[in-house]
């Protein structure tokens, strides 16, 4: 089995940058890598994804949100992710299931219970073996965003300061499983303990993904 790492946070917090410097030097050490991403990173998902980005006149109800977002993780999961790791590859993911508890969950205010029932049968189980969370106040991360908005941009501060506390709770819950850094850190700084982190994971005896062939 390979190494599965995902990166969460708010929106501008600088999870898609730092996913993909990691998944680079993966590859520049020899690693088998797949950079992949939520919603989205296989044909059904990348149609739910601007379904659900996309602003609309109408609101979308939190389960259908909810429910939208398990439908692009099943895909992507059984697609994409674990036939990745079944070869010894290492996955960097950019957002994955800690995502919807924290959103919607955290953020719309849904049963908890529902959104882990939810998650359990979207991925079968499966969990990040490293979650990584780039924390930074939704009032400064919203600010750094350079597309056009999107629909959970278009959200207020309260609403992302109650996805920001989310995260905060699970990552407390678990703590070896996830790595807290301070997303007003330089990139570089960021990848640093990114990366010693990770390394740190593919030396240990049980961990051994696939390199390159």
């Amino acid at each position: 089995m390979g190494l599965f790492v995902s990166f969460e946070g708010g929106e501008g917090c600088g999870k898609s940058t730092q996913a993909k410097r990691l998944a680079s030097r993966l590859q520049r050490s020899g690693y088998r890598v797949t950079l992949t991403y939520e919603p989205g990173g296989t044909p059904l998902g990348e149609e739910l994804r601007r379904s659900l980005k996309k602003a609309r006149e109408t609101d979308l109800a939190p389960e259908a949100e909810l429910f939208l977002f398990a439908a692009a993780r099943t895909q992507l999961t059984r697609e994409v992710i674990q036939p990745a790791l079944a070869l010894g590859g290492v996955v960097v993911c950019d957002r994955f299931s800690d995502s919807t508890t924290a959103y919607q969950g955290y953020g719309r205010r849904l049963s908890l219970d529902l959104v882990a029932r939810v998650n359990e049968v979207a991925t079968q189980g499966l969990r990040p073996d490293l979650v990584v969370l780039l924390d930074m106040a939704p009032s400064i991360a919203l600010q750094r965003k350079k597309q056009p908005p999107d629909r959970f941009e278009f959200e207020g501060l309260e609403f992302h300061d109650r996805v920001r506390s989310g995260y905060l709770h699970l990552a407390g819950t678990e703590p070896g499983r996830w790595l807290v850094l301070d997303a007003n850190q330089p990139e570089a700084a960021l990848h640093r303990a990114v990366w010693a982190r990770v390394s740190g994971m593919l030396a240990a005896p049980q961990s051994r993904p696939a390199l390159q062939s």
